[in-house]
């Protein structure tokens, strides 16, 4: 059907040539129609030449504030010395960001190289993609074109960094979060102090402190009993870290606008929690997928870390109908914190694989959030007070 009305236009023409050369004036119809057989034949080599000799690249920021506008540069260059007559691209972004129904088109008849810049607005944080849609080589006289296979670049990944919201400390989750660390953090005290009273020397939860000893790892109330510094080893600090793990998980199924939607909210409510922990002197550690599918674990215990570690988190693309694997994260806590989009069916296969469920709580986007299981279920409401469901 897109074919109809070039062949309705040539077909108008081809008539008016006959009327012309039969009818009127047989010398020039005969140049006319000359005309109609090598302008067509012209263009469409114009076309076929540049089919292969078309390199399109493209230049973006890897990540943009929700709210602001990305700039894109696309550049387009040719090879060999014969020109080029029209090249047609259509760029694509992916649902984080305004549609762009764009088409672009430029003649390279002299020029070896053009570049031009388009700009998309980041409406929803999250990981995105822009890229080349399609590359046409297209005639001159506009109705032939051929799709440009080779040189296309592959897509980009885009984050869109949203806001962060201030929780407050008086939500209840925090609250719950931060005293059980303080009591994960008195028991380990007194252990410390009755191995310390039987033995010459630290016992097995803390030692002296010794030149090149990470600061963070200092117990400062320990240190202020025993007037020496002491820092904790790494199996005290893991006891006294509640451990936040980041489940993005997106059902192929499901509306891919409401699912960004989701995954927006969870990183928003996951990364306001851990900011506010770390912002309080509470050291925590942070569980995400990588983008080789990998799940790293990274403690946070200074308020600069978490906007690091957030880029690291919107870099990743979320795989559909994939659930974070806890297998590897040490969930023996004083406090574990799932943010899911989705606690609902096949959930189980992330509290099968923890070995206790009992200092476990989930956080979800929205009081409509599914939950399958008996673990409490938080949300952040609109005042950054986190509410359970």
């Amino acid at each position: 059907m897109k074919y109809i009305k070039h062949i309705i236009s040539v077909a108008a023409v081809a008539f008016l040539v006959y009327i012309f050369t039969f009818y009127i004036d047989g010398e020039m119809g005969a140049i006319l129609l000359a005309f109609l057989i090598i302008a067509p034949l012209t263009s469409l080599l114009f076309a076929v030449y540049a089919r292969k000799r078309i390199k399109v690249s493209f230049d973006c920021d890897a990540y943009v504030p929700k709210g602001s506008a990305l700039t894109v540069t696309i550049n387009i260059e040719k090879t060999g010395f014969f020109p080029f007559a029209v090249v047609e691209i259509k760029p694509f972004v992916s649902e984080v960001f305004g549609e762009t129904d764009k088409v672009y088109r430029l003649s390279m008849l002299n020029s070896y190289r053009k570049t031009f810049t388009y700009e998309v607005q980041a409406l929803i944080g999250g990981n995105g993609s822009i890229g080349v849609a399609s590359v046409y080589s297209c005639g001159f006289l506009g109705f032939i074109r051929f799709k440009v296979k080779q040189g296309i670049p592959d897509a980009a990944s885009v984050g869109v960094i949203p806001d962060i919201p201030d929780v407050k400390t008086s939500s209840q989750l925090y609250r719950a979060v931060a005293d059980s660390v303080v009591t994960s953090d008195e028991e380990e005290e007194n252990d410390s102090a009755l191995q310390f009273s039987a033995n010459t020397t630290p016992g097995y939860e803390h030692r002296e402190y010794v030149q090149g000893d990470p600061i963070k790892r200092i117990n400062w109330k320990l240190s202020s009993k025993k007037s020496k510094l002491m820092v904790r080893l790494d199996e005290a600090v893991s006891s006294v870290q509640p451990v936040l793990i980041l489940d993005l998980y997106r059902n192929s199924s499901a509306d891919i606008r409401a699912a960004i939607l989701d995954e927006e909210q969870i990183i928003r409510s996951s990364f306001g929690l851990l900011l506010a922990l770390v912002k309080h002197g509470i050291s925590c550690r942070m569980a995400y997928r990588t983008a080789l599918g990998e799940i790293a674990s990274e403690s946070v215990d200074t308020p600069e870390y978490p906007a690091q570690l957030l880029l690291k988190v919107l870099s990743v693309k979320v795989a559909s109908d994939t659930r974070i694997d806890v297998s590897r994260v040490e969930d023996s806590v004083c406090a574990c914190i799932i943010a899911t989009t989705d606690a609902g069916v096949g959930f189980a296969a992330i509290t099968d694989k923890l070995e206790s469920t009992d200092n476990v709580s989930l956080i979800g986007a929205s009081l409509n959030t599914p939950n399958s299981t008996e673990l409490p279920l938080w949300y952040l409401d609109d005042d950054n007070n986190f509410k359970m469901v």
